[in-house]
């Protein structure tokens, strides 16, 4: 039998994050032996002893934690290119905001509340919306030849999706620049500044595997990584549809709890598939889909981030990274996003994001 690279692996979770504590929610796997149990979507918490809470389900007889967060974990190239700094990769640009006097109140992670405050060292942008403000502008505020160069690779639209927003604009829907601002000061800071030794961060130290592979025991590692949702469904074939409508092709929404309970048996059906048994609370709340509250959306996404992390544990989806030294030192990359799965730079899209 075959060793199983990522048996240091003792629990998994993602955690659906957001700039407003109650939409925080977080759904958690544990494993004894081969088996993974997973518990019901629960709200994060407070960030402070987050990752203590996990050690502490780690233990005994002790294991490392996989940790997927739907935030950016990393800069775009061009940013990087047109700013170089003494970091050499992410972790160090990160560890060095970790060392900044202002820190938590480090200048960089201020957002602009015009183009006349944005810089190398204030590059998110902007506080609120203005009519006019464009992608475009924001770009050009940094220094960058297109609102292209605010993506990163792994943001580009796929057939399956439209672009992602990038890491330093902070409107929009999923608003991926404050999620990013607010999981970093945060939750990756802290970690940086207490315990750097016991926080991995994929890709840029290694696949899966090799994140818990080397630097000695183990035990309380956390390997935190980007997943994202909505990516979680597609690579499992799975699909929303609109409940009760006519047309079964119609596509249905996260924010309907009636499509959510329409999925729900599906869901199940993957979490057995990739080697995990629902416990019955979760059972029961996927079947009626997470609940009639504004939260039901946020704990079915913090599921099927789960199941994207399930599948990269248990060899159901590669552990795949571009061979890019871009990717792997400054840009990262998508857990489960396969080597297909980006193409060119949505640029259309890009630039019609304007107010």
């Amino acid at each position: 039998m075959t060793a199983d690279p990522h048996r240091a692996y003792s629990v998994a979770l993602h955690a659906d994050w957001s700039v407003q504590a109650a939409k925080r929610w977080m759904t958690i796997a544990t494993r004894r032996d081969r088996v993974w149990s997973v518990a019901a979507p629960e709200p994060v918490g407070a960030v402070a002893s987050l990752l203590e809470r996990l050690r502490g389900l780690a233990a005994p007889p002790g294991g490392a934690i996989a940790f997927g967060i739907d935030c950016p974990l990393g800069l775009p190239r061009a940013y990087v290119e047109r700013h170089p700094g003494p970091a050499d990769d992410f972790r160090g640009f990160l560890a060095s905001l970790a060392a900044d006097p202002g820190y938590p109140e480090a200048s960089f992670l201020q957002v602009c509340a015009g183009l006349n405050e944005v810089d190398a060292t204030r590059p998110f942008y902007p506080a609120r919306g203005v009519r006019g403000m464009s992608r475009a502008a924001h770009a050009a505020a940094l220094g960058l030849a297109s609102a292209a160069d605010l993506s990163r690779r792994c943001d580009r639209a796929t057939a399956t999706r439209p672009a992602g927003a990038p890491v330093f604009w902070t409107l929009g829907a999923n608003q991926s620049g404050k999620a990013a601002i607010s999981a970093w000061r945060e939750l990756v800071l802290p970690e940086l500044c207490a315990r750097p030794d016991r926080l991995r961060l994929w890709p840029f130290d290694g696949t899966l595997a090799a994140c818990v592979a080397t630097g000695g025991d183990p035990a309380g590692v956390v390997t935190l990584a980007e997943t994202y949702p909505a990516e979680a469904l597609d690579q499992l074939g799975l699909r929303l549809a609109c409940a009760g409508h006519p047309s079964p092709g119609m596509r249905g929404s996260k924010r309907r709890q009636d499509d959510r309970a329409a999925l729900g048996g599906a869901l199940l059906a993957s979490l057995d598939r990739v080697g995990a048994a629902a416990e019955p609370r979760l059972r029961d709340m996927a079947l009626s889909g997470f609940g009639s509250d504004p939260a039901g959306e946020d704990r079915f996404d913090s599921v099927a981030g789960l199941l994207c992390v399930l599948s990269v544990l248990g060899g159901f989806r590669r552990d795949h990274v571009p061979d890019d030294a871009w990717v792997r030192r400054w840009e990262g990359w998508v857990l489960g996003q396969g080597p297909g799965d980006t193409g060119s730079a949505n640029a259309g899209s890009l630039e019609a994001a304007s107010l």
